[in-house]
């Protein structure tokens, strides 16, 4: 199981509860372990001049000690705990990332339309999996692989112009950070909804994108 805290939705991102427990490293491993998700290690945070900085080395990296190393990053993800226990051996303090379009796709969007969905999905009783908050004020569904395919076409039968909605779908070629995952100063990506035995099996995009697309289109 997962050591981290419950969480509570609400309105505001200080009502997210911090993780707390394991190192990068046993987290990474778990994550393939128990959730059989493919992880691959990113960029790290490193300290000059007292300030955190990203690895890359870039002054104005946009995803600070979060994003991949390699422009091969797909080929280096793996789903072996075994693999995956090396990789953070040789960089510990790696950051924690997980491709899209393989065991899962994510929709995300922005916090306060992720909040106000997940109140609806809960009083629709909907079957949700696991779901990120970002330091960026983002919110992330884990949803099945495809998504990314179809949600474009499933938002214009709901009526919404897909470009006006500030909903984006990752799938194939895309990834995303996984808690305890930290961009420097703006903090750690963090479990809206944490993964547990319930969530193994995750919804269809189609399940959710109703909430999601109201939510964001009273978000704008």
């Amino acid at each position: 199981m997962f050591h981290v805290e419950e969480t509570i939705p609400g309105a505001q991102a200080a009502q997210i509860p911090k993780q707390r427990g394991e190192s990068l490293l046993e987290t990474a491993v778990r994550y393939a372990e128990e959730r059989h998700w493919d992880v691959f290690p990113g960029t790290w945070l490193e300290a000059v001049d007292g300030v955190h900085r990203c690895s890359c080395g870039a002054p104005g990296c946009g995803a600070p000690g979060a994003h991949p190393v390699r422009a091969d990053w797909a080929t280096q993800a793996t789903g072996s705990a075994t693999v995956a226990r090396r990789m953070w051996q040789k960089q510990p303090t790696a950051s924690i990332l997980l491709p899209t379009g393989r065991t899962f796709d994510a929709v995300d969007v922005p916090e306060t339309a992720g909040f106000l969905a997940l109140a609806r999905m809960e009083r629709m009783q909907l079957t949700l999996g696991p779901v990120t908050l970002t330091p960026h004020r983002r919110m992330q569904f884990f949803v099945l692989p495809g998504a990314a395919a179809k949600v474009p076409e499933l938002v214009r039968k709901l009526g919404w112009a897909v470009a006006t909605l500030d909903l984006v779908t990752l799938g194939e070629g895309s990834w995303v950070a996984a808690p305890p995952t930290r961009y420097a100063a703006r903090g750690a990506v963090q479990w809206a909804r944490r993964p547990t035995p319930a969530n193994r099996w995750l919804p269809d995009a189609e399940e959710l994108i109703s909430p999601l697309a109201y939510a964001c289109g009273r978000d704008r």
